[in-house]
């Protein structure tokens, strides 16, 4: 019998309750997750069917699963319902893409985009039950004011919404990575502080029906992996 914790450089170390399944059962279980995650799509047209907070939190706190650096977890997931605040950020953010669209994108951009069906206007932030804000903190304060740097805030932050758009797809929603550029209109219409910075926005919920996605097809595994063995 294992102990349940110990001691390592005076710091608690708790056992580690790993599942251990036969090899078949791994590349069932493997290839099961794949075939799932392989059905899930950027959707740009949502339903406005209510989705329960409940979901929203267990989403959420699936994606604070992430790893990150140092554990500092430097992140905030603003979840928005609220239809008033909805609007006023689809406006700002419409505003940001306008601008996008018509001076800061070139030909090249606006041609690898023409696939997607996608434009300057975005009715999903209001139609969409709910938005989610991914915030990045880029350092923390101390209770006496001063600061200390967060590590590897991009990758961390990163990671932990790729948990969240896997956790949105498990959950049986759908949801879009959106970015207007530049971002601060969220901090300020958010009211968050100054240590964080706005870095992914997602509208979360049921897809629109019928909905029709680009037909578009993912790379090959020779063309994503180099296998050395």
């Amino acid at each position: 019998m294992y102990q349940k914790e110990i001691n390592i450089h005076g710091f608690r170390h708790i056992l580690h309750e790993h599942e251990t399944v036969s090899p078949d059962h791994m590349i069932q279980k493997s290839d099961a997750f794949y075939q799932r995650l392989n059905k899930r799509r950027s959707i740009r047209e949502f339903n406005d069917k209510d989705v329960s907070k409940i979901v929203i939190e267990n989403i959420i706190k699936t994606a604070s699963t992430a790893p990150s650096g140092a554990h500092k977890q430097p992140w905030t997931f603003c979840a928005i319902s609220n239809k008033d605040l909805k609007h006023q950020i689809r406006i700002a953010a419409e505003a940001e893409e306008k601008e996008t669209y018509e001076n800061r994108m070139g030909e090249r951009w606006k041609n690898d985009l023409a696939a997607m069906a996608t434009d300057m206007h975005k009715p999903f932030l209001e139609i969409a039950p709910w938005i989610i804000v991914a915030f990045k903190r880029a350092f923390e304060y101390e209770e006496d004011g001063s600061k200390h740097n967060n590590y590897y805030v991009n990758e961390s932050v990163g990671l932990a919404c790729g948990m969240l758009i896997t956790a949105i797809h498990n959950a049986g929603l759908v949801t879009l990575t959106h970015t207007p550029s530049p971002m601060k209109f969220l901090t300020r219409l958010l009211k968050r502080p100054d240590n964080e910075r706005a870095f992914l926005l997602l509208p979360v919920g049921y897809p629109k029906e019928p909905v029709y996605v680009p037909d578009l097809k993912r790379k090959s595994l020779d063309q994503v992996a180099v296998f050395y063995e």
